[in-house]
């Protein structure tokens, strides 16, 4: 089964925009995810110049990269922040990107605000019309207290729109949830849409996120799941190393290659 495989540009996190751009070419990847998360990596964001915005549209474009998916957190629970939300379904509508991917709260900032999922729903419900407006699906990614596919299925199903599906973090699950990735994955397979192919090494609690096929998540098993229930939403892969990060942007170059070469001996199709 054919589809989008792409390098989530938070894999570059600390380094600039350009150079993500440039090693997910160099890799193989022909696309990629652009990284608008507020206090962590802003390779795009909403308060560019029109002018930055329009030179790094052009880079993509000379580089031969599409911008197919935006990560554009932010805390869906706090009303205050679906402003900041809405003007990143813009951004990501200028990039022509087809999806913009969010967690319930904070991806890198502190919650101020905490509700029950009845009410996340109806935030998530105010900011439909603006997926419809700029033909985009929102993607609700498990992270934090919300760190399980089952969980946002609950979400997903509440809003009932297919402008909103679940973005399954394959690493978040373990990270922050400590369950069975794949048995997770089944319970929520149909509702899946898009998903940050992570893998997780070490203890369930530890922040070590290297390579894909260099650590212990089942990505084989993964594949066959969606290839059998016909699901050919798009993976992104996503390498955050460990709490020192990379040692230097050749070691982030070289993840992101072997990253390449691992899905392909997979058998996975560019």
């Amino acid at each position: 089964m054919h589809r989008i495989i792409a390098v989530n540009s938070n894999t570059y996190h600390g380094y600039s925009l350009r150079d993500a751009i440039r090693g997910t070419r160099d890799a193989g990847f022909r696309y990629i995810e652009l990284t608008a998360t507020k206090g962590w990596t802003e390779h795009v964001f909403p308060t560019m110049s029109f002018d930055e915005l329009c030179k790094i549209k052009q880079e993509l474009e000379d580089y031969g990269i599409t911008p197919f998916s935006m990560s554009g957190h932010c805390n869906l629970m706090d009303r205050g922040r679906l402003e900041d939300f809405i003007l990143n379904i813009q951004l990501a509508a200028f990039f022509e990107c087809d999806y913009i991917i969010s967690s319930i709260g904070e991806a890198h900032l502190k919650d101020r605000a905490e509700i029950g999922d009845d009410e996340v729903a109806e935030h998530i419900k105010e900011i439909v019309p603006y997926l419809e407006k700029y033909d985009l699906v929102l993607g609700l990614e498990n992270h934090g207290k919300h760190a399980t596919g089952k969980q946002i299925m609950e979400i997903v199903n509440l809003v009932d729109s297919p402008r909103v599906v679940i973005n399954y973090d394959t690493a978040n699950a373990i990270y922050y949830g400590n369950v069975d990735v794949l048995e997770d994955m089944k319970a929520c397979v149909d509702k899946i849409g898009h998903i940050h192919l992570k893998d997780k090494a070490g203890a369930h609690n530890e922040w070590n996120f290297p390579a894909i096929g260099k650590g212990t998540v089942n990505f084989s098993a993964i594949i066959d799941l969606l290839e059998k229930s016909g699901n050919d939403c798009p993976l992104s892969i996503e390498i955050e190393f460990t709490t020192d990060g990379a040692k230097d942007l050749a070691e982030v170059d070289q993840a992101v290659r072997d990253s390449y070469r691992y899905l392909k001996k997979l058998g996975l199709e560019f």
